[in-house]
């Protein structure tokens, strides 16, 4: 168990390890991508990097409110970069303001950028051409990882995670608020993955090894939005 880690950096002698960004969506697979790269001491996680949709003041597609995010950072001990998109940023907008994040942290010497990809190659393959675009590099600790251990894997390593988002087109709206858990998994439908890789819905971790205390949270409405239904997350003071 990682205890207090980002903590312990100087301490453990990785103050010459490479810093890198990490791609950061306050979900269960960037999480355990996190808990990896913390685990293996190779590399120093420099920020968490995160995409928010301005007109919403939340994170893109997971739904959770920018309070919570910050929370989950400090919790986390990293300092958070915030990408700020509009609701209905094209491709074009996103990258724009991500090739502005990258520049920023290449001033600082920073090259490299953690992936929680598991095993869409598509996504891989757009992420690799766009961060050459820009003399960036990705690293993907958790790839190729059976998504049935992983899950496994998460949940006994004590992490804690809420489902916030769910494609209406594939699990039924019930599923927004629930905690990914055993019942969770075994209430899954066969072609839904255990992981949600393809989209089938997104997650916010509230708690876990690596977290210094839990993100307090209580259920908001559920709402549904160009067939995808969120739950709310709200937090408490």
């Amino acid at each position: 168990m990682i205890t207090n880690y980002q903590n312990n950096l100087v301490s453990a002698g990785s103050i010459a390890e490479p810093a890198v960004l990490m791609s950061w969506s306050g979900g269960k697979d960037s999480c355990i991508a996190l808990y990896d790269i913390q685990r293996a001491q190779n590399y120093r996680v420099a920020a968490l990097l995160t995409t928010v949709t301005r007109d919403y003041d939340r994170i893109s597609m997971h739904g959770v409110r920018r309070a919570l995010l910050e929370e989950q950072a400090a919790s986390l001990g990293y300092p958070l970069y915030q990408v700020l998109i509009s609701k209905e940023a094209s491709n074009e907008e996103y990258e724009l303001k991500m090739a502005e994040a990258f520049f920023e942290y290449q001033e600082r010497g920073i090259n490299s950028i953690v992936f929680g990809d598991l095993f869409l190659e598509d996504i891989r393959a757009y992420r690799e051409q766009f961060l050459a675009r820009h003399n960036m590099q990705g690293l993907f600790p958790v790839w190729k990882r059976d998504t049935t251990h992983l899950i496994k894997e998460f949940i006994n390593l004590g992490f804690k995670a809420v489902i916030t988002c769910v494609d209406a087109k594939v699990l039924d709206k019930s599923f927004a608020g629930k905690v990914i858990d055993e019942a969770f998994l075994s209430s899954l439908p066969v072609h839904v993955d255990p992981c949600g890789e393809n989209g089938e819905f997104h997650s916010f971790v509230f708690d876990g090894p690596n977290f210094t205390a839990p993100v307090k949270f209580s259920f908001g409405e559920l709402v549904c939005r160009e067939s995808f239904w969120f739950r709310d997350l709200v937090p408490e003071c």
